[in-house]
């Protein structure tokens, strides 16, 4: 029995010995040319935006993706997966896909102690377009009552960052403007905007 089986393996070989001669040169060329190849170049795991982002505020889990990227184009200052960004204040704009980097935030030394980053809607959103970076203003609430003064929220509160605008599903109007201020102001600015519309207006720096 094992003769039959030998001679009809022998018969099936020379019936595709064509067959064969070709899947083994195939085989030959693909280990040469897998041999002279390069290996792939190392890579590091970095944090991106996993869409637009906007200014003004800390990322959360869902704007945030792990990117891994050839060590030769790492950005200078890259986040790794795992870095604490929650307290973290975008100072501005970010792209979907942009790798994030130490830079893209505000420093600790751009919060004084004790004050806190806050986001504040202003109802003109062409007055915000005289703000730049660093600018002291005081903020007032304004209600629709004629009869009523416009009520001061704070004082010289410092402009930290201006978020780039974008189209509001809500239908919400103004510009975001934000500031560097402490919980108490914070709290009052929390309080007048449910009510009230807010604008402010440009203060000396006497820092």
């Amino acid at each position: 029995m094992s003769r039959l089986l030998l001679r009809d393996l022998l018969k099936a070989v020379r019936r595709h010995r064509r067959l064969l001669a070709g899947v083994s040169a195939a085989a030959a060329v693909y280990c040469g040319m897998a041999a002279l190849s390069p290996p792939p170049p190392p890579t590091v795991a970095v944090l991106a935006a996993a869409r637009d982002l906007a200014g003004g505020s800390p990322p959360t889990a869902r704007d945030l993706r792990t990117l891994r990227l050839p060590v030769a184009v790492v950005p200078a200052g890259a986040l790794q997966p795992g870095s604490d960004v929650a307290r973290r204040v975008l100072a501005g704009p970010v792209r979907s896909g942009e790798p994030l980097t130490d830079a893209r935030f505000l420093s600790p030394a751009s919060l004084p102690a004790g004050q806190l980053a806050y986001p504040v809607r202003i109802d003109d959103a062409d007055l915000t377009t005289l703000l730049q970076v660093g600018d002291r203003i005081d903020l007032y609430a304004a209600t629709s009552t004629p009869a009523d003064a416009a009520t001061p929220l704070a004082g010289a509160v410092r402009v930290i960052a201006l978020p780039a605008a974008r189209p509001s599903s809500t239908g919400t109007s103004g510009a975001l403007v934000v500031i560097a201020a402490g919980r108490d102001v914070i709290g009052r600015i929390a309080q007048a905007t449910a009510n009230a519309r807010i604008s402010f207006a440009l203060t000396p720096d006497t820092s």
